[in-house]
């Protein structure tokens, strides 16, 4: 907790209220589990969640920006996935 406190108050990371409220319009849905790690010096939002309908996704987003990494949806067919290219 103190790491992430601490990365807030840096400006490292958006606050979790913001980055929920960025992905609710476009992935609506319940929030199940959040966590916040850092991976190769980069802080990131890994979020799971039961989608409208009761698929579950599974979000990871940079925490900085709240841009989407990445995203599992296990109700599809094929599982989307998508890598930011930057």
């Amino acid at each position: 907790h103190d790491l992430a406190r601490q990365a807030l108050e840096a400006g490292e990371i958006l606050p979790l209220r913001s980055v929920l409220e960025r992905i609710e319009r476009d992935y609506p849905g319940e929030v199940m589990e959040v966590e916040l790690e850092r991976e190769d010096g980069k802080w990131t939002y890994e979020i799971k969640m039961i989608r409208r309908g009761g698929g579950i996704a599974k979000l990871k987003l940079n925490a900085k920006d709240a841009s989407l990494i990445e995203i599992r949806d296990k109700n599809a067919r094929q599982g989307r996935h998508r890598e930011e290219s930057r």
